[in-house]
């Protein structure tokens, strides 16, 4: 048992190490999550967890006496840094755990609370320890056989995801764009400036949905794809839930989408039925916002 727990743990360590030191850049900028400031203490800070999980995983493989409590030690202190970060409002955005992909949830000081009682459990040497050195090792090779297998499952999730974002990819690109349809191009839109947008948001696209629309439902992963991004504050407007928003709007149907800037101003806009489309008002909107808006509708 002892060793099947260290051995996870080091898998652990090394998965956040290597998983960050590939993705250095936007581990570093996931660290603002937690308040770091300035590009060149990020760096240092993502460097410096990169050395620290390295080092206890290769001591936790080296059987050092200290290896355990000191990991406890670091996992709770994980805990505690993710759990502030919850408290003060900042759910959903990258924490670094594994690569700035990772983003902060309510598993996340769960998860980290979950690994320090392990490494607890394994400093208290309370811990059944294999009989022979010949055992050790082959619970080891099963704890990575183990893990090997988990990781080409998440790859292969990994691998599904993208063929099905690839098949909401092929349709004609291009979303239908009318002039005298929706919100005004190069106009202010109060109704816009009252969504919620993050810090690293450069725009904000406004959904327009129908609970009775077929094609609205076929899109759902296709606007949850795009919501994903941190750089796009997504909300979406039921057509009777939000009914004023429509009617401000005047959009011509569902499902509709509208880009605007962070400041309300409308970029782009128009009927989509796909991925490709939407990504295509996205398009629109950047180049417009980047080139100066020439257009008033």
């Amino acid at each position: 048992m002892a060793s099947a727990v260290s051995t996870l743990l080091v898998l652990v360590l090394l998965a956040g190490a290597l998983l960050k030191a590939r993705d250095r850049d936007a581990s570093a900028i996931a660290l603002s999550t937690f308040g770091l400031a300035g590009a060149r203490v990020r760096r240092g800070a993502v460097h410096a967890l990169i050395a620290t999980e390295l080092a206890f995983a290769s001591a936790l493989a080296a059987g050092f006496f200290w290896a355990a409590p000191a990991t406890a030690a670091l996992f709770l202190a994980f805990a505690a840094i993710t759990a502030a970060a919850l408290l003060s409002g900042r759910s959903g955005r990258p924490c670094a755990c594994f690569s700035g992909r990772s983003r902060l949830g309510a598993w996340t000081p769960l998860r980290a609370l979950a690994l320090a009682a392990t490494a607890a459990a394994l400093a208290s040497g309370r811990l059944p320890v294999a009989a022979s050195h010949y055992d050790r090792l082959l619970t080891a090779a099963l704890c990575v056989s183990l893990a090997t297998s988990a990781a080409l499952a998440a790859a292969l999730m990994a691998l599904a995801r993208e063929v099905g974002v690839l098949r909401l990819d092929m349709t004609t690109r291009g979303a239908l764009e009318i002039a005298g349809e929706g919100p005004a191009l190069g106009a202010d839109h109060e109704w816009a400036t009252a969504m919620p947008v993050g810090r690293r948001a450069l725009l904000r696209l406004a959904i327009f949905s129908s609970e009775g629309c077929p094609m609205c439902r076929q899109v759902a992963p296709a606007v949850a794809h795009v919501a994903a991004d941190p750089l796009v504050a997504v909300q979406v407007f039921d057509e009777v839930a939000d009914e004023h928003v429509w009617a401000q709007a005047g959009v011509p149907g569902s499902p509709y989408a509208v880009a605007f800037n962070r400041d309300g101003v409308a970029l782009a806009k128009g009927t989509f039925n796909s991925l490709s489309q939407l990504e295509s008002i996205l398009a629109g909107a950047r180049a417009r916002e980047g080139g100066g808006l020439s257009l008033a509708a």
